[in-house]
This record gives structure tokens, sequence and C-alpha cells, in this order.
């Protein structure tokens, strides 16, 4: 088997027909049906069902497409680094990241790594869901998210919880105190991000709906950016991880919640069963260091 021949496969899996697949991958159609014969019958499985409309993968192809697609990444990710090494004379660590942990003591973490001359650092803003998807492909080293994901390829550690806050329009009448849970309700709900979970909008949800409330979400979005200038436009309330408060903006306010325990997770997602490297090691130590001051209340 050949690396061409998942390419072969990934092309005809995702465009469901050998005709179009042939186009994009600038090839003849005879040898790529060739090619997807001859892939299939090394590995003894039937990848497609061939139909009138067109192709349908089998269960053996949906999960062998999973794990090619996987492969190919990681060769991306390997080649990528290789150049980067050899043009740099680095090590790449790269680190994926869901946008509101970056408000609090990620930076510092990674102005620390950055003194290692000999280290470069690649982020990617990535949902957690994402996050698992690169560390298996290799894209990434570690990742920092919110949602719990169960895979047993990636192990997960808790760092803290933090507690969430209410973002409100300036001068709203409940900035004037904490607002309850109940008050937050009657108002017109931005959640973010939309699209698929499980994410951060489900966890907000989540935490209505186990108090037997119901949100009206007005608008869903696709970042935080854009959820807060949605505030500020007054068009209803949304709730973000408290160290969201360092991003100052005049036109909106961050205001604590009434009831107790509303906390959301902040997680650290690494391969699972991965000797750490001196790299790692050294992450995991400013980590618990800056995990501590965040618990302690310190903050730099």
């Amino acid at each position: 088997m050949e690396l061409r021949h998942l390419r072969y496969f990934v092309a005809v899996a995702e465009q469901r027909n050998f005709t179009r697949a042939a186009e994009k991958l600038f090839i003849a159609q005879p040898p790529l049906t060739r090619a997807i014969k001859q892939l299939e019958e090394e590995i003894g499985v039937e990848l497609f069902i061939r139909k009138a409309r067109g192709l349908e993968l089998t269960s053996g192809g949906s999960y062998f497409l999973a794990h090619a697609q996987q492969i190919l990444d990681k060769v991306e990710a390997t080649i990528a680094d290789t150049r980067r090494i050899a043009s740099h004379r680095k090590t790449i660590f790269s680190i994926g990241f869901v946008p509101s942990v970056f408000y609090g003591q990620l930076p510092l973490m990674v102005r620390r790594l950055r003194q290692n001359k000999n280290l470069e650092i690649v982020l990617h803003e990535l949902k957690t869901r994402e996050q698992v998807e690169a560390l298996k492909s290799g894209k990434i080293d570690i990742g920092f998210g919110r949602i719990r994901i169960e895979d047993p390829e990636v192990d997960q550690e808790k760092l803290f919880d933090e507690p969430l806050i209410a973002a409100l329009p300036v001068a709203h009448p409940l900035t004037a105190a904490p607002p309850t849970m109940k008050e937050l309700a009657d108002m017109n709900m931005i959640v973010f991000p939309s699209g698929a979970g499980p994410n951060f909008s489900d966890l907000v949800h989540g935490l209505f709906r186990r108090r037997g409330l119901k949100v009206n979400v007005i608008q869903q979005v696709n970042d935080l950016q854009t959820a807060l200038s949605l505030v500020a436009s007054d068009m209803g309330f949304t709730l973000v991880p408290e160290q969201v408060r360092r991003l100052q903006r005049e036109d909106v306010e961050y205001v604590p919640l009434a009831d107790s325990g509303i906390t959301v997770p902040v997680l650290a997602s690494r391969r699972h069963g991965e000797n750490p490297n001196a790299i790692m090691r050294l992450t995991n130590t400013i980590l618990a260091e800056l995990v501590e001051n965040r618990i302690a209340g310190r903050y730099p």
C-alpha cells in the first residue's frame, strides 16, 4: 500500500464519485478505479457500495476513511515540521487552544517556552474536538479546551474550574447587582460557537436546562468577539469564562452571577501513553506553577 492509495481513497470517499475524484486528483478515471480495487483487494474489505446514484461507504470504509485522513494529516505535519527544523534548526512545539483560555495565563506559558532559543512555538486556534483529532494526527503536541471528549488515544486533565460571568450591555439594569440564572433566562441570549457539538454552547445550555430554565437564543455566532459585539449592540447577553473580563470593552460590562457553582473546566489534552520529552516536561512544570497561581488567586 502506498500513500497515493490513501489519497485516492480519501478523494473518492469525499466526492462519492470516481469521475469527480479523478478530476480533483488530475488523473484519468480508469487508473483511479484500478487503484481503489487494488486497495480493497489488499485490505480484503469492500470499501464502497456501488449504486446508480453514486458511491456509499461501507462500515469498514467509514472506519478506514477516518484513519486514512489521520495518517495523511500526520504525514503532512511531519513534512512541514521537517522543513521548519531544516530551515530554522529548531524543535517545533505546537499548541492548540480555544480562544477563551487565551485571556488568562496561557500567554505567559508561551512566553516562557519561547525563552528557549532552540524551540519554535506554533499556535493553532482549534475547538476541543478539533484538538483531539490534531493530537492524534500529530498536528499539535498539547491542547487547551473546555469540553470533555472521550477518546482512548487522548488523555484530558482538568487544570481547574473557572467561574462563568455574564457579559451585559453597559448600564443594563442587571449590572447593578449579580444577576441570577433565572433573571438572565428572561433576556435574549447570544451563544457561541455555532455548529455541531459538543461545544461551549452546549455546556452553557446545559447549565440553564439543569435548573429547569429555558433560554431564548436570539443569535448563534462562531466566536467570542462577535458575541461581545452583539452584546454591545444591546441584542442580549452572553456567558463567558471569568478570564475573558481581561478583554476590556467600554460598551460591555462583566458581572458575576448570583448563583453559586456556575463554572466551566479548563482542560489540557495530550496523547495517551506518550512518554513526555524534555519540552513536554518543561511545559508540564510551567503549567503546574500557573495552575497553582490561578487557584491561589495570584496572577502575574
